[in-house]
């Protein structure tokens, strides 16, 4: 079996059946070769279900318990199909469309299946952006009167952090925070961005103390620009790029307690912009799906 498809045509041929889809994730989940956790056996029997029986200790291994497919309760060939629309559209799909696509039973299954891979967009212990990063905040909401700025309400914070690489953008990490304070920016900072990297922001006060916090801290005011120019540019053009995906694919931005869940899936598709394989882009969502605990619907609702 092809480690990924290349084309529609022949993501259909790879995935007719069921058993098809999981004999992919047992490629996927051991590329080296079948090992039991339990006695390190090397072989196994496949079962029905999704189970393999190791030949050594004869226990039952389940391929989909503890990850993004436990549970969901579909054909596996239904998940794959929802996973390469997902993939396959350069900005994504929103539940509805999904629904319709696939002649789903409801929205809210569409809806439930979404969120369950957008959190497989994130891979366990992925590392911090390094070298020299850009750092600033966003509002991302809908139009409503009140003031502006940092402190505006009925709109949400997003941190954004931008790798920047021999003159161009790197890696993206983004994250809802709670407001602008030094506390929650040091912190927020601190879990993006390596420790003794080049952190460039704008005057804010919030970011005074990255220095202290192990960080090469570089500031660029408002006032130290000319007229019209921006200290964070990288930011901004990310920022841009952010609410012009929700807007258009998902029709502005979605609930606060949401919120996560599409950066995480913005950041998935601008880290892998210049990809030209969808393919390669599914078969990362496989691996990183058998990596991901289960998030049941009461998780993601809470």
């Amino acid at each position: 079996m092809k480690l990924y498809p290349l084309t529609v045509i022949e993501f259909q041929d790879a995935f007719p059946t069921d058993r098809a889809c999981f004999e992919y994730l047992c490629l996927v989940k051991w590329p080296d070769g079948f090992a039991c956790p339990h006695c390190g056996g090397k072989e196994a029997w496949k079962q029905k279900r999704y189970l393999l029986r190791c030949k050594n200790c004869h226990k039952d291994i389940s391929v989909t318990a503890g990850t993004v497919f436990q549970d969901l309760r579909k054909p596996l060939r239904l998940i794959f199909a929802a996973m390469w629309e997902i993939i396959s559209q350069k900005n994504g799909v929103s539940a509805l469309s999904l629904q319709q696509n696939l002649g789903l039973g409801s929205y809210q299954t569409a809806w439930l299946w979404l969120h369950k891979l957008r959190r497989a967009m994130v891979r366990p212990g992925r590392d911090k952006l390094s070298g020299t990063v850009e750092v600033d905040e966003t509002l991302v909401g809908g139009r409503r009167a009140g003031k502006r700025g940092r402190g505006a309400q009925h709109k949400v914070l997003v941190l954004i952090a931008v790798e920047w690489m021999d003159n161009h953008m790197g890696r993206v990490r983004l994250k809802q925070i709670e407001n602008a304070s030094g506390k929650v920016l040091g912190k927020a900072v601190d879990e993006l961005v390596e420790s003794g990297s080049v952190v460039s922001t704008d005057g804010w006060a919030g970011y005074s103390k990255l220095k202290e916090n192990g960080f090469d801290h570089i500031t660029t005011s408002h006032s130290e620009v000319e007229p019209g120019d921006d200290p964070t540019p990288r930011v901004h053009l990310v920022a841009s790029h952010l609410k012009r995906w929700l807007l258009g694919t998902h029709q502005g931005a979605p609930q606060t307690s949401y919120l996560p869940y599409y950066l995480d899936e913005f950041t998935f598709r601008f880290n892998r912009r210049t990809s030209t394989s969808r393919g390669k882009l599914f078969y990362r969502l496989i691996q990183q799906a058998l990596l991901v605990d289960p998030s049941p619907l009461a998780t993601i609702q809470s």
